[in-house]
């Protein structure tokens, strides 16, 4: 069977889980830990989103994730695959470092998005790592950070707080915390919030929206063609943007493009500003830069990542 289209668009929200090839304990060490959270950083700085909510177990992870632009399947691959990259370098291995592919399950709204953060941050709980009064204690998740000053921007708890009349600031997620210990030791009230159902299916929210959602894919799917044209038609419009305001500051214009040759060292400059702060695909950096084929594009971004 060909496999089913991510749901993409501006400002979705999803809750994004993925393991260890083979259930393996993937993040056994805490370097595999920081060079995780080190590479979700550079993915919500390159791809614009936003984290609602993060925890990182030893075998598989869980994302709260906001994409202001439809960019999820393009900042995934990179996000995954950086990882895998360097996860491999360290231990000297090959091979695949997760399992098939990722669970990127719909979120309807900031209500339902506050159920998933706390189901995120209850994990460890749940899974025995540690005790429900020891929940902000764990390490690897973003609620000891959001707990603490100087959290990155790309961490947001506005949102969430928000559904429980609190600030996002120390007395708000100290009542907040205060509230996950409470529901950490109660499994009833986690059974009644659907905890068991957060990490199946394709979406979390009311009935009567999924149901909505079900039938505008059914209609979406007569026309797929159209839907990713347009998906690509502004990831093109960002690209050309962050292009522009490159071409600004160095001074130049849009014609020195095609007057100057392939490789000209300042066009190499703007290629791989452009590949690491949007993610722009070699295909279009070589067709709008008139730098020849996409690999001589790939070549060019090697050697300026050795400089």
């Amino acid at each position: 069977m060909p496999r089913r289209q991510r749901i993409q668009d501006r400002n979705a929200l999803y809750h994004v889980i993925n393991r260890g090839n083979y259930r393996s304990d993937v993040f056994e060490t805490e370097g595999a830990c920081e060079a995780f959270t080190a590479v979700l950083g550079s993915a919500c700085e390159r791809y614009g989103w936003k984290i609602h909510a993060y925890v990182i177990m030893r075998n598989h992870f869980h994302l709260a994730l906001e994409t202001p632009l439809p960019n999820l399947t393009d900042g995934m691959h990179w996000l995954l695959s950086t990882f895998a990259i360097r996860f491999n370098r360290f231990r000297r291995e090959q091979g695949h470092v997760f399992q098939g592919r990722y669970r990127a399950l719909l979120i309807e709204d900031a209500a339902a998005l506050a159920r998933v953060a706390d189901y995120i941050h209850l994990n460890p709980v749940r899974a025995h790592a540690v005790l429900p009064a020891d929940v902000a204690r764990y390490r690897w998740s973003s609620l000891k950070l959001f707990s603490m000053e100087g959290r990155p921007q790309w961490l947001t708890g506005k949102d969430s707080l928000g559904q429980r009349g609190l600030l996002d600031n120390a007395e708000g997620w100290a009542d907040c915390i205060a509230g996950l210990i409470a529901l950490g030791a109660d499994e009833q009230a986690q059974s009644r919030l659907g905890f068991d159902r957060m990490s199946t299916g394709w979406a979390i929210g009311t009935t009567g929206w999924c149901r909505a959602v079900a039938r505008d894919l059914d209609t979406r799917s007569l026309a797929v063609g159209a839907d990713q044209v347009e998906i690509q038609s502004l990831k093109e419009a960002c690209w050309a943007e962050a292009l522009a305001a490159k071409l600004k500051k160095m001074k130049r214009r849009a014609s020195d493009l095609s007057r100057d040759r392939k490789g000209a060292p300042w066009k190499r400059e703007i290629a791989f500003a452009l590949r690491e702060s949007t993610g722009a695909s070699c295909s279009w950096i070589a067709k709008t830069l008139h730098m020849g084929s996409p690999a001589s594009v790939r070549v060019y971004l090697c050697e300026a990542r050795r400089i």
